[in-house]
């Protein structure tokens, strides 16, 4: 453009963030031949093995690991009350936390020599950023990827490093002695229950009514009763936090009081936007700040912005921000000519024990759908493992029979998920699925259950049989 500043750097596709997300976007946009920079303030490593999905799951393993010990007397296996080494438990956690962190950097080392600017960037016009090393890139289309950070809410603020966030919390040399969780979404609630079986003095507290944001009944109240039976879990509460002695104070309902070591803010998270001037970029932006966008085709509005991973404040887990990365990085190198992609079924699991699992969408009963359940605690494999906890329920298209979605709580469910997301993929009616095999005894085993009351109710031919040499208490089938 006459009269227009070179800009320092030149790319066919910015990537602002180098998270799971960015790191997706970048790889398919090169692929398909473009340009690409990725700009990041600090190449840190991602969300997941940094501060998420993994140093969360070393610390649920060490957990799992003390209860194990705790319930072995259930078996007739007598032994001693589990000692904890907390410094160990943090050590621990931490190494194999840095192994994943150093894999995802040896990716940043392994991409085109020019291609990683560490820089934080904003926008200057609808082409244009400006880096706060003073260079300038011009883009012909750019991906915003750069994730999200927790909310504290104001008064927790004040208390400074009381206060924690699964951004420090990992970072403790020892287990606290006590903790009040705030927020019992998936990661509040998985936090808790490790903490909890590692000894510490665990409450959770959430302003709902009930947990992890699902509708009231008896899939809620099968979660809930099996964690309520290790910590103490307050609904409906907005407690206050004040500074105590040796830690916090919170204050609750008619009078209620608890002091907690430390807290842990576990109310959600917010697209990390600031600083980025997206006026400049002459975007339109929805309630939460983030841009506006097609999730088929990750573009915001008809501009040559793209946005992926946490940042949209969609659905903020791992596979999702690789999918939209993926998506947004193709459409981005051949923008103008924008594709809309099929996004892959839904699958969202919390790791408590018993998990739970939302697969596909969950519709409402009246909605041309039927529903099939099965409970897990008169389930014979659960119960041999002495585990029977959750109830599962199963949604179907009342027309043809086929898995439209499913909410799941029981022992080890991650599993059936995505044995249930993969046949949905496919397409899968509940009559199909009871033509599969089922090994006896198995967890797998008691979703015919469910299918086979979906079948009934459509009248369907041939809705499975209970096998008539199963064993007492396997009425679940």
């Amino acid at each position: 453009m006459e009269g227009r500043k070179l800009a320092d750097l030149e790319t066919d596709v910015a990537i602002l963030g180098a998270g799971t997300a960015g790191l997706a976007a970048e790889r398919k946009a090169r692929s398909d031949g473009a340009r690409t920079l990725l700009i990041d303030p600090h190449f840190a490593g991602t969300t997941c093995a940094t501060v998420g999905c993994m140093p969360s799951k070393l610390l649920i393993a060490a957990g799992e690991a003390a209860h194990r010990v705790r319930e072995a007397g259930r078996f007739g296996v007598k032994v001693s009350a589990p000692q904890i080494d907390g410094p160990a438990v943090m050590a621990r956690l931490r190494s194999h936390r840095d192994a994943f962190v150093s894999s995802v950097k040896s990716t940043y080392e392994a991409l085109p020599e020019g291609t990683c600017v560490k820089a934080r960037a904003s926008f200057s016009g609808p082409d244009a950023l400006s880096l706060d090393d003073g260079r300038t890139v011009s883009f012909r289309t750019t991906v915003i990827a750069t994730g999200s950070e927790p909310v504290i809410p104001e008064p927790f603020r004040a208390l400074g490093d009381i206060v924690l966030t699964n951004e420090d919390l990992f970072e403790l040399q020892d287990l606290p002695h006590s903790i009040g969780v705030i927020g019992a979404g998936p990661l509040g609630l998985e936090l808790a229950q490790a903490l909890s079986r590692l000894g510490v003095r665990v409450e959770v507290f959430d302003m709902e009514d009930t947990l992890a944001g699902l509708a009231p009944g008896d899939v809620e109240q099968s979660l809930r009763e099996p964690l309520q039976a290790e910590f103490p879990i307050h609904l409906g509460a907005r407690p206050e936090p004040e500074q105590g002695e040796s830690g916090a104070v919170l204050k609750w309902g008619d009078g209620k009081m608890a002091n907690f070591s430390r807290l842990l803010v576990s109310a959600g998270r917010k697209p990390v936007l600031d600083g980025l001037e997206l006026e400049k970029a002459g975007i339109e932006t929805g309630e939460h700040g983030a841009p506006l966008f097609d999730r088929n085709t990750m573009q915001c509005g008809s501009s040559r912005l793209f946005i992926a991973g946490d940042v949209d404040n969609d659905l903020p887990v791992l596979h999702e921000a690789s999918a939209e990365g993926t998506i947004a990085g193709a459409n981005a190198a051949s923008w103008p000519d924008v594709e809309p992609m099929r996004r892959k079924t839904r699958l969202q699991i919390m790791f408590t024990e018993p998990n739970f699992a939302m697969v596909g969408d969950i519709p409402e009963r009246e909605d041309g759908h039927v529903c099939g359940r099965v409970d897990y605690g008169d389930q014979g494999r659960a119960k041999a493992m002495g585990r029977n906890q959750g109830i599962c329920e199963l949604y179907a298209e009342r027309s043809t029979g086929k898995l439209t979605g499913a909410l799941l709580v029981g022992p080890d469910i991650e599993h059936i998920a995505h044995l249930l997301a993969w046949s949905m993929e496919r397409g899968a009616t509940a009559n199909g699925l009871l033509s599969n095999p089922f090994y006896h005894p198995t967890l797998e085993e008691g979703m015919k259950t469910a299918l086979q009351e979906i079948c009934r109710t459509l009248s369907l031919d041939k809705p499975g049989e209970v096998d008539e040499g199963a064993l007492p208490g396997d009425r679940q089938t």
